[in-house]
């Protein structure tokens, strides 16, 4: 830990967290100029349900970059998450898969895999919908 987050009481991003925020940007700003209104809120979680309906396709974008696109829907989803309801990710640099293992431990301790959930969401569609597990996180 730095004197600057020794002063501050603050803790240093890992690298797989700061592209965590990037991701979460990125996407909210590409939603939101393709008419998809992502603001961080339960309310845009529909949003994202909406898009995983419309872009599924195999001619719709999230087939042209599927990787990328999951990952940064997953930390909006988190990010969103951890708005909503306290927490923080857990993050492990040294795993190999870990753009797919991250995770948020939500205040309480209950944990979520937000990109594995995007990754259900987009093979198994409506019924892996994010908007109800957002839902169902606020009545745990």
């Amino acid at each position: 830990m730095g004197l600057l987050d020794r002063l501050f009481n603050t803790q240093a991003k890992t690298n797989l967290e700061q592209d965590l925020l990037s991701a979460s940007d990125w996407v909210a700003k590409n939603l939101n100029s393709s008419g998809y209104c992502a603001d961080y809120t339960l309310e845009s979680m529909q949003e994202i349900d909406r898009f995983f309906d419309e872009q599924s396709s195999p001619d719709g974008i999230i087939s042209q970059n599927r990787g990328q696109i999951l990952f940064a829907l997953g930390a909006y989803v988190g990010q969103t998450a951890i708005k909503l309801y306290g927490g923080d990710w857990i993050t492990d640099d040294s795993d190999p898969q870990g753009e797919i293992n991250v995770s948020v431990q939500l205040c309480g301790g209950r944990v979520i895999w937000p990109v594995i959930r995007c990754m259900k969401r987009y093979q198994n569609g409506a019924e892996d919908g994010i908007y109800t597990y957002m839902i169902a996180l606020r009545q745990s």
